[in-house]
């Protein structure tokens, strides 16, 4: 039988995307080869410093921003969330550390990396990601710096000059250009959203691994997942 296809959006800097890849990790951890996941971006955080000067203004700005992230991130048993980030720690826009994974992607496909023959834990794009959020939510290290980026590539293992020519070749813009256009389009209205049934079933924000498995088993009952569109 073929997994079950779920696009996972998310935006890098997104407290409750940190919060989700939790819940990701044990889901995939119980559904095993029966899913397979698709990781892209949405662009929630284009300009950090705009965003939260306009929308957090009459709120207390970064700082209160902040405190917002840790009240998120006290609601979860587990979740780390180093006091300086916003108030110390402001990345300019998650696309940096966005085109960072991009990169990291075509590197893993250039070495045969798929996501059929790997994992999902194991998949070096996702381990990217992972490794940008504890970075930040846990470490308070501006990941959209570069020389941050370069120290996570030796982290993970990866040349960050071979991160680099996918970079300055345009292949990794063109691939996170359409992570972004394939999120407008598909009406990804929030991170993280998770897109089933070749996007017939949409969760997005602070979904449960509950509700995540609920739509999995029932596509899995009806193989063909042509439930949602047929006509009585």
């Amino acid at each position: 039988m073929q997994p079950i296809q779920i696009n996972h959006f998310s935006d890098i800097l997104c407290v409750w995307a940190y919060v989700g890849q939790h819940r990701l990790n044990r889901f995939v951890e119980d559904f095993g080869d029966k899913v397979e996941i698709h990781q892209q971006f949405c662009s929630v955080f284009p300009d950090t410093w705009s965003k939260i000067e306009t929308n957090w203004k009459d709120r207390g700005g970064f700082e209160g921003y902040g405190r917002h992230v840790q009240e998120v991130a006290a609601q979860f048993e587990g979740m780390e969330v180093h006091p300086d980030i916003w108030h110390k720690t402001r990345p300019r826009s998650s696309a940096s550390p966005h085109l960072f994974v991009k990169a990291v992607e075509i590197v893993a496909r250039k070495n045969g990396e798929t996501r059929q023959n790997t994992p999902f834990m194991a998949q070096l794009p996702v381990k990217a990601a992972v490794s940008l959020r504890q970075a930040f939510f846990e470490q308070a290290r501006n990941i959209g710096q570069w020389a941050v980026q370069r120290e996570i590539a030796a982290e993970i293992g990866v040349d960050f000059s071979d991160l680099q020519a996918a970079i300055e070749s345009g292949e990794a813009i063109a691939l996170l250009a359409g992570d972004y256009e394939t999120a407008q389009k598909k009406g990804v209205e929030g991170s993280p959203t998770y897109l089933l049934n070749e996007g017939r079933q949409k969760l997005y924000g602070n979904v449960s691994t509950g509700v995540i498995e609920a739509n999995v088993r029932e596509l899995l009952l009806d193989k063909t997942g042509d439930r949602a569109s047929r006509c009585l």
